[in-house]
Order: structure tokens, then sequence, then C-alpha cells
């Protein structure tokens, strides 16, 4: 990414949902952020229509964009760029990332507006990021123009039972408790996450909260199988 961000051009991020895309993007924006003559910007709303759209791409660009005349805003947006940093522009490091994941007349957009004299000068390095429909999306004909310029691809795969367990063991030294949970339980809550990171943290809350009610010093295998029991249905109600 260091060396798109240099280029110009398209990446894509994807996996299913809780898998950790939102954590990977934030660390893509701390590390360009540090990266000479970048400027990172987000998109917040990508569910926006085009209109709103312009108005969030002016205000990450610095310039007045007017819905209604794309035209106009488009060619803003592109001497804006120019105007900044000309001997930037010259060496083609001027580059401007975005983070969005977007309805596809947006998506369709943005395209037009990442380069300009016919390709020859790209303007943008842009993250798209979304589950498996966004890679799917991408293959229908009407979006290969911008699916050939993704150039980077991050699949985000579901995590390894010993993966998970190191992320809860970090979220528990970081909480100042690395011994909150025994080893077993770890390893039950980390084997039924099913390789989902935010399933895992919304299945370590449960005990914790259980454990705290009743001032507990330690989820242990009797309290997180208490839990269980409790939480299965009763077979004599229909």
């Amino acid at each position: 990414m260091r060396q798109l961000a240099g280029d110009g051009g398209f990446a894509l991020v994807t996996g299913a949902p809780g898998c950790g895309k939102s954590a990977a993007l934030r660390i893509l924006t701390a590390s360009l952020a540090t990266q000479r003559d970048v400027t990172v910007g987000v998109i917040s709303r990508p569910q926006a229509n085009i209109a709103d759209f312009y108005r969030e791409m002016g205000e990450l660009f610095g310039v007045e964009l007017r819905p209604h005349n794309r035209f106009a805003g488009a060619s803003s947006t592109r001497s804006t760029g120019r105007e900044n940093v000309p001997w930037m522009w010259a060496c083609q490091r001027w580059r401007r990332i975005l983070a969005p994941a977007m309805q596809p007349s947006v998506l369709a957009e943005l395209r037009l507006l990442a380069s300009a004299e016919l390709d020859s000068n790209p303007l943008l390095t842009v993250v798209l990021a979304g589950d498996g429909r966004l890679a799917e999306r991408l293959r229908a004909e009407d979006f290969l123009p911008l699916a050939s310029r993704v150039r980077v691809r991050l699949p985000i795969e579901r995590a390894s039972p010993q993966d998970l367990q190191a992320c809860l063991g970090h979220a528990l030294r970081q909480a100042g408790a690395p011994t909150l949970m025994t080893a077993e339980v770890i390893a039950a809550i980390c084997d039924h996450a099913q390789g989902n990171p935010r399933a895992l943290m919304i299945m370590a809350a449960e005990p914790l909260e259980t454990a705290a009610q009743r001032e507990a010093r330690q989820i242990d295998e009797t309290l997180f199988l208490e839990m269980g029991r409790k939480a299965q249905p009763c077979e004599n109600v229909r």
C-alpha cells in the first residue's frame, strides 16, 4: 500500500462481517498518515448518494463542490491537487487516500474522479472495503472497468483458534487482568467463535458480565458450563 500510495490506483479489502476489515483500515490509515506527501481521507457515509458523496469529498479536499454540477466539482477537485503541490504532481507523488465501500452509482463516479488525462495521471489511491457482496459486485459486467484497476487485494479469512486465543489474551492483558479467564475457558470460547473476532468478543463478554455480578475473581470452567446449561432451551417448551 505504501507503493500504491505513490502510484495511485485501487485496493480491495474483503471479509465476512466481524473478521477485522475496519481494524485493518485503521492500521492502514495510521501507517499511511505518517508517510510523507500523503493525505488520508475517509468517507464516513459510504451508503450516501452521489450528492452527499460530493459534499463529503469537498470537505475532504477543502474545495466547495456543488452536487448538481458534477463536472464543475470534478474539475475543482483535480485542479486543487495540481495547485496545492505542483512539483509533487509532476513527480506523481501527490495522493489522497480514501477508504470507502459505496453504492454502485458512487463507485462509478469515483472511478471517473480517480484519474485524469485518459487515465495517464492517477489522482487518487482508493481502498474499498466490504464483505463478499462487494467482491461479487465487482465481478459484474458493469463494474469490470473498476475491478480491472484493483491492484492490491487483502482477503481476510477466518482466524484460527490459536489466533483468537492470542487476541483474547492480548485483550485481557490490556485490561490488566491476564488471569481473569482460565486457559480452558479461553480455548472453549475461541473454538465456538468460528474464526470471527467480533463473535469472540461478544461471547467473552457474556461470562464477564456474569462473573461481575457474582463478584467472582476468575472465570473458570464451572461458571462457563453453568452459563451454557442456562442458555439451552427447555425441551418441554414449545
